[in-house]
């Protein structure tokens, strides 16, 4: 399988477990375990489908068997390479590399309509002439049976002679489709002599105009699972009434050692949609940056908000294997991304709204180069030398004039800590003289009190990021908080995206300063921004001249495991 460093640890047994053992110890297979996820090339990978490719990555490797990655590319009115490649791309940056197991549906174009073609020999397979709306209406009710189309008893040799026209392209798009004889009484709706074929006259990303009838995913789905060896096709717990049409498939065209559908429950977070339909809405209205906008739930998203695969991954097995569809809160995956980051990138001061303060006291043009760990809890990190100077710059929020009761940062005559320099004091308050804003404040410094030193246990109440003035790297800083309002986008009539997408989703901070330990950033590095949270240098905007931060989380951890 590769990439063995995926599954850290064995996932707690469940019920998934017990049946694939179930299936192993009965030895119903003369083959090894494979399973597969086989995405729709119509759009990019998100959370979800992180939890869809874990699942089925992971127990094929658990049972020292096969992943496949299968594209479902039989619809050409929506998919694109464009697709194919972020998914390709996506997987292997997971860490779920299905390694030379990629396969696409439309290779097994030939197959899938011999199959039909046997259907129909077998008396089991019909073209029909009613339209969409029409087959719609003779198909019943949860509390009704349906009626059967008046072209259901067509002979095998007209079947056959209209299935071939179809193919040959002697039909518009629409006016006829191949349909499994099954039973329009049957409980299932599914099973009411659906669709399995239709006429599209549209060019093929990969097949060009070689075919202009296709198979439908319920037809090709258990086709393709049997052509590839699967043994447990692995799907959402939508597909559970789905599974008596993917046996029925399977069991008249006489397919031995038949693969097995079984079902685990979908995931959805909160805050995020995973709908492609409304991602692609949000995308095509221009309400995002693309399918990469780091407030997307899309793995592009993520990765360019800063989350790491190890972080997702670890989600996945939190959440374990589900049997229903569960709704989980974002904050557990940013928990996630905390633990994984929190001892294995360096700390460094950042300031993200810049407030001048002058030490009037210290000698001018001086430059002092403080220690600093480059992470509290990992000490392989290393440390880093910082520039300390008479100008330095603290956030405008870590200073009040007029201090609300508890605040214990910079006052006016109050004493405060700069993170391993020292103690300074605020004795003026300088003011914009138009608007009244503060502008800079100037402040004295102790010398006996630099952090480390033998006089520097003198307390104060308060412990203040910085960054010299002289030193600081220029950089933006996007902060970003949940892109929705609820969890899904316009539902009446006549309502819009504006209604539902959060006004405060992004703010962006320009006039940022770093600590010059910053400056040789690449995109998609990783930093904890002391006391404001853990930040990703963009991957698209970030560059050597222009330094583009994204916020992935703040420090502060609002999920608790088993709450």
């Amino acid at each position: 399988m590769g990439n063995d460093n995926v599954m850290e640890t064995a996932a707690a047994e469940n019920y998934m477990d017990k049946l694939i053992k179930e299936d192993i110890e009965s030895g119903i297979y003369g083959r090894e375990i494979c399973t597969r996820f086989p995405p729709e090339p119509n759009g990019y990978l998100h959370i979800g489908s992180a939890f869809a490719i874990h699942t089925n990555y992971g127990l094929a490797h658990k049972y020292g068997g096969t992943f496949h990655l299968r594209f479902d590319d039989t619809n050409p009115l929506k998919e694109d390479m464009e697709y194919v490649k972020a998914i390709i791309q996506d997987i292997e940056w997971l860490g779920c590399s299905p390694g030379e197991h990629i396969y696409y549906g439309s290779d097994y174009s030939e197959q899938i309509y011999n199959s039909a073609l046997n259907l129909i020999r077998k008396g089991k397979a019909y073209v029909c002439d009613l339209s969409p709306e029409e087959v719609t209406a003779h198909r019943g009710t949860l509390t009704e049976p349906g009626k059967n189309s008046p072209y259901r008893e067509r002979s095998v040799e007209e079947n056959l002679r209209l299935f071939s026209g179809m193919r040959e392209g002697a039909y518009p798009t629409g006016s006829r489709v191949l349909r499994a004889k099954i039973d329009m009484a049957s409980p299932n709706i599914n099973l009411r002599d659906p669709v399995i074929y239709r006429i599209i006259h549209a060019e093929h990303y990969r097949t060009g105009n070689a075919w202009c009838i296709y198979p439908m995913y319920d037809f090709a789905h258990p086709i393709q699972d049997a052509i590839e060896g699967i043994t447990h096709s692995l799907c959402s717990l939508e597909f559970k009434d789905h599974r008596p049409l993917y046996e029925w498939v399977l069991e008249e065209l006489g397919i031995e050692e038949a693969p097995r559908q079984r079902e685990f429950g979908r995931v959805n977070l909160t805050g995020v949609v995973t709908s492609k339909r409304y991602l692609r809405a949000l995308v095509a209205g221009n309400y995002v940056d693309g399918w990469d906008d780091p407030r997307l739930p899309t793995l592009r998203g993520l990765r360019r908000r800063g989350f790491t695969p190890e972080s997702i991954r670890s989600f996945v097995r939190e959440i374990g294997m589900v049997r229903n569809q569960t709704m989980v809160d974002f904050s557990m995956l940013e928990h996630c991304l905390r633990q994984d980051l929190k001892a294995s990138v360096p700390s460094i001061m950042a300031v993200l709204d810049p407030l001048k303060v002058v030490i009037t006291n210290y000698e001018a043009g001086k430059t002092e180069w403080l220690t600093l760990a480059n992470n509290s809890e990992n000490a392989e990190l290393g440390v880093r030398e910082v520039p300390f100077s008479g100008t330095v710059y603290i956030e405008r929020d870590d200073f009040m004039e007029e201090p609300v009761p508890g605040f214990r940062r910079l006052v006016p005559g109050g004493e405060v800590r700069l993170k391993g320099a020292y103690i300074i004091k605020c004795n003026e308050v300088i003011k914009d003289a138009g608007t009244g804003a503060v502008r800079e404040l100037h402040c004295t410094y102790d010398p006996l009190t630099k952090s480390g030193g033998a006089n520097s246990g003198r307390k104060v109440k308060g412990t203040l990021h910085w960054v010299s003035a002289s030193h600081g790297i220029p950089a933006e800083v996007y902060l970003y908080e949940k892109l929705l309002e609820d969890n899904d986008g316009p539902k009446a009539e006549g309502e819009t995206w504006e209604e539902y997408i959060n006004p405060d989703s992004m703010r962006l901070m320009r006039s940022c300063l770093l600590e010059p330990f910053a400056a040789g950033a690449k995109p998609e590095d990783k930093f904890q921004f002391m006391r404001q949270g853990y930040f990703c240098a963009d991957n698209k905007l970030s560059r050597e001249d222009r330094l583009v931060f994204n916020r992935i989380v703040p420090l502060k951890d609002t999920w608790k495991n088993g709450k």
